[in-house]
């Protein structure tokens, strides 16, 4: 245990772990934007994939949005992947999971959670006061 407190960055291995956690949500990210950017711009065209049970659920959700709210969630999740992408350009600089407030290491367990956090809780409830 007395290795973490010591340790200012992760190793290797452990970025390329983060690494595919991040990948893995951004590509989920990048999906679920797509979906609500066509279910705002109705781009989406009558193919055999609307005869799909998991493809009508969507567009019946995404209809009964307006479009306000799809554009609101589409935003959000544009952020979301912005997040993401910056996350991977620390992976490369070798500076993720450094809180930028205490310069010490985010736990692991909070960055499988939210893998694009830049503040360790501790920072993070010191901004919420």
């Amino acid at each position: 245990m007395a290795e973490d407190i010591e340790k200012t960055r992760y190793s290797d291995e452990e970025l390329a772990e983060f690494k595919a956690i991040i990948l893995d949500k951004l590509e989920k990210a990048k999906k679920d934007y797509e979906l609500l950017r066509a279910s705002i711009t109705h781009t989406m065209s009558n193919d055999t994939e609307d005869t799909s049970p998991t493809f009508k659920v969507l567009e019946e959700g995404a209809a009964t949005l307006s479009k306000e709210e799809s554009g609101r969630l589409a935003q959000r999740q544009l952020k979301f992947i912005q997040h993401l992408e910056a996350a991977l350009v620390r992976i490369e600089n070798k500076t993720y999971g450094i809180c930028r407030e205490t310069g010490k290491l985010i736990p692991k367990e909070r960055l499988k959670i939210v893998p694009h956090a830049t503040l360790s809780i501790e920072a993070k409830e010191q901004h919420n006061k």
